[in-house]
């Protein structure tokens, strides 16, 4: 399709931007007033707090507790049904009723399968998860017509294809793309918005899939990339992105500008403002992505782009993860390094985890990495598996795991070739009396990573932050 003479904005919606009837009716205007400059395409996730609450129904349905998704199902059911009422007239409501109706029985079938089978498989918790997605679609679409513009809901399950590794799949971007621009060509010739689903896709025979948790910014860049959109606007509940997290760092502040692959690095390690995947379709055709606030649209915002104009050099924001543990490898007698990182990385690759940070020493056969509380079981049972005659056999092997520790990660695209960001984040720390117990530092150069107690990670960042003046 021929590139329209107005530029296209994608517009992703958080849960909170869409968490209730005001918010959704100021969600509706903003997409209106964004229209009369620019094309839109609009993707939304459920409202907030709507997702949690769909999982813990079908947990507890597995369980056989039928008392509690029952609950749950008069909570979405009068969650959506007060939206409609205070938005829509009632020509819209006779349209859009039947289909909240729809929703909540698949909710309801859905959930009295678990309880008879007492067991929830992850394609059917997908397709359960993101009924809230489906529901908050049909809702604004109904809301931006009773303004006035043309719109139509657009379910993602006809838009995005995935493999069928179900609860975190991967989009298939060459059958995404083609899919997209056929479903949206009508639409976008007649100058009617598709309201598309977050969070959700479908295999290619049909089933649907989801993306992972907060997976609906992934979704806003996917519809971005496949439409060759010139900008993403991802609409949230704060300013943009900062230079640290403003409850550990009151003086923080908005960062007018950063790199595609800064904010890749600021998302792996913990930063809440974007999904880990969302940059990744965007990059090749270097589209821009905002984060801009629903609640304050004055605020610019900031931007992602290929490269940071305004970036100076040296540390540009400091993260943190929290909830971390330090694990420590040693091999002794014939077991040799080598032999040591590769049964380790075979054992973390096994269950997909993620290493925050690892060190090495080759010299002395020691091999320590960070993972997150949550991996622990898994990696530590793994571990055990592949060490297992090390382990039993003449002490050749040892595992060491020490709790409470926090990650502290500087990032700056221009951190690169500029000198001294190790020597002073060293003694900003030392001058607050804390102690590094280990530092690794990427291969990039676009972070240096602390690992540090947890109960220090405050006050590590606050001394960092104070060091470069962010």
């Amino acid at each position: 399709m021929a590139k329209s003479e107005k530029p296209l904005i994608v517009m992703k919606f958080g849960g909170t931007s869409v968490g209730s009837a005001e918010r959704m009716q100021n969600v509706a205007e903003l997409v209106k007033e964004h229209s009369r400059r620019a094309e839109i395409a609009v993707v939304v996730s459920a409202m907030g707090g709507v997702t949690d609450m769909l999982i813990r129904a079908a947990t507890e349905a597995s369980r056989g507790d039928r008392e509690q998704w029952k609950s749950v199902r008069q909570e979405i059911a009068r969650r959506h049904r007060e939206v409609a009422d205070r938005t829509l007239s009632a020509s819209e409501q006779a349209v859009v009723l039947p289909r909240l109706a729809e929703q909540v029985g698949n909710f309801e079938n859905l959930c009295s399968g678990f309880s008879l089978v007492r067991e929830v498989t992850p394609r059917a918790m997908d397709t359960l998860s993101s009924l809230g997605e489906v529901m908050s679609s049909t809702l604004l679409a109904a809301i931006l017509r009773s303004q006035g513009v043309p719109a139509e809901a657009v379910d993602a399950t006809e838009l995005i294809v995935t493999d069928d590794k179900f609860g975190n799949a991967t989009p298939l971007f060459e059958e995404t793309n083609q899919k997209m621009r056929a479903r949206l060509a009508s639409l976008r010739r007649r100058g009617e918005i598709p309201v598309i689903t977050g969070f959700r896709g479908a295999t290619l025979d049909g089933h649907c899939t989801t993306l992972g948790r907060g997976g609906s910014d992934y979704s806003g860049t996917l519809v971005g990339a496949a439409l060759d959109a010139d900008e993403v606007w991802i609409w949230t509940d704060v300013d943009g992105v900062m230079t640290a997290d403003p409850r550990l760092v009151p003086t923080a502040h908005i960062i007018p500008e950063i790199s595609y692959r800064e904010a890749i690095e600021l998302s792996f390690f913990g930063a809440k403002v974007l999904h880990p995947k969302t940059i990744q379709p965007v990059i090749k055709r270097k589209i821009p992505v905002w984060i801009k606030n629903t609640f304050n649209p004055s605020c610019p915002g900031t931007k992602i782009g290929p490269s940071a104009a305004n970036g100076k050099p040296g540390v540009k924001a400091i993260t943190s993860v929290s909830k971390t543990q330090l694990i420590t490898l040693t091999g002794r007698g014939n077991l040799t390094f080598a032999s040591l990182a590769t049964k380790a990385f075979a054992a973390l690759g096994a269950e997909e985890v993620d290493t925050l940070m690892v060190t090495q020493s080759s010299a002395d056969n020691v091999l320590c990495f960070a993972i997150r509380d949550s991996d622990l079981k898994c990696v530590k049972t793994h571990l055990e598996k592949v060490f297992e005659l090390e382990l039993l056999h003449d002490n050749r092997a040892s595992i060491e795991v020490m709790p409470h520790v926090a990650i502290v990660v500087t990032i700056g695209e221009n951190m690169k070739g500029t000198p001294g960001i190790a020597g002073r984040s060293f003694s900003a720390l030392g001058r607050k009396g804390i102690n590094i117990i280990a530092i690794a530092q990427g291969s990039s150069e676009i972070s240096i990573s602390f690992a540090v107690k947890t109960s220090d990670v405050k006050e590590a960042v606050q001394a960092i932050h104070d060091e470069f003046q962010l």
